[in-house]
C-alpha cells in the first residue's frame, strides 16, 4: 500500500530545488517497451512533465540490461523480494533465466536513486522489474494467467534501500503529490489507489 503520509510530508520544492522523482521511463514516452513501443499514453505521470519544479530521472531497467526490443520476462515462484533473496527467478516467455540481468538492473536503478538523491519513484505497475503492488504469477502469456500481490526486482531493491515507490494507477498518492507541486491543485478526493480499486478488490478479495 502506498504511504500517503509521507506524501503529505514532501517538502514544496521550487523551480530552483525542483524534487527528484525517478520514474520508468516507459511512462513519459520513451520507447524502451518489450515491442519497441512506450506502451501508451500515461496521463497521471506526463502531467509530472508540466511543472518547472520537478525533476523526472527516467531510467528503464530492462532496456537496461535486456535491449529493447525484447521478450517479455515475468517472475516465478514469488514476487521481487523472493528474486533479490535468491527464491524466485525471472524467466523470458521462452524460459529463458534472466534472473541474473534483472538483479543488475536493479541494483543499476538503486545507485541511481541514491545518487540522484530521489525523493519518490513513479513506476510501473504489473511489470516484473518495476511494479509496486501487483506482478503477473509466472508466464502472462498463457490462457488461465494469474496475479499476485507484491513488487518488481526494482520495486523491492529501491523499497528495501528506504525509497518510497507508487505506481501510474496510484491516483490517490498522485493527487497528494500534485497538491504538494502545485499549491493551487485540488486533490480529487474520489481517486483510488491501485490497491482499492474494483479489480484488486475482486481479484484478491
Amino acid at each position: 500500500m502506498t504511504d500517503h503520509e509521507y506524501l503529505k510530508n514532501l517538502r514544496i520544492p521550487t523551480k530552483e530545488d525542483p524534487i527528484r522523482i525517478l520514474v520508468s521511463a516507459c511512462l513519459t514516452g520513451v520507447m524502451c517497451g518489450v515491442d519497441g513501443t512506450n506502451y501508451g499514453d500515461y496521463p497521471s505521470v506526463l502531467k509530472l512533465l508540466r511543472y518547472e519544479n520537478v525533476e523526472l530521472i527516467r531510467f528503464c531497467p530492462e532496456d537496461f540490461s535486456f535491449g529493447t526490443p525484447r521478450e517479455m520476462c515475468d517472475i516465478h515462484g514469488g514476487h521481487g523480494l523472493d528474486v533479490l533473496n535468491g527464491k524466485a527467478k525471472v524467466l523470458t516467455e521462452s524460459g529463458v533465466d534472466w534472473t541474473e540481468g534483472m538483479i543488475r538492473a536493479s541494483e543499476k536503478m538503486l545507485e541511481i536513486a541514491q545518487k540522484e538523491k530521489v525523493e519518490l519513484a513513479v513506476m510501473m505497475d504489473i511489470s516484473a522489474a518495476c511494479g509496486s503492488q501487483v506482478i503477473y504469477d509466472g508466464n502472462r502469456l498463457v490462457e488461465d494467467k494469474k496475479y499476485q500481490i507484491g513488487m518488481g526486482v526494482c520495486g523491492a531493491q529501491l523499497t528495501r534501500a528506504g525509497f518510497k515507490v507508487i505506481s501510474q494507477r496510484d491516483f490517490a498518492a498522485l493527487e497528494i503529490l500534485y497538491s504538494r507541486i502545485d499549491p493551487i491543485h485540488e486533490i480529487n478526493s474520489d481517486a483510488k489507489d491501485h490497491n482499492e480499486s474494483d479489480w484488486y478488490l475482486g481479484y484478491f478479495k
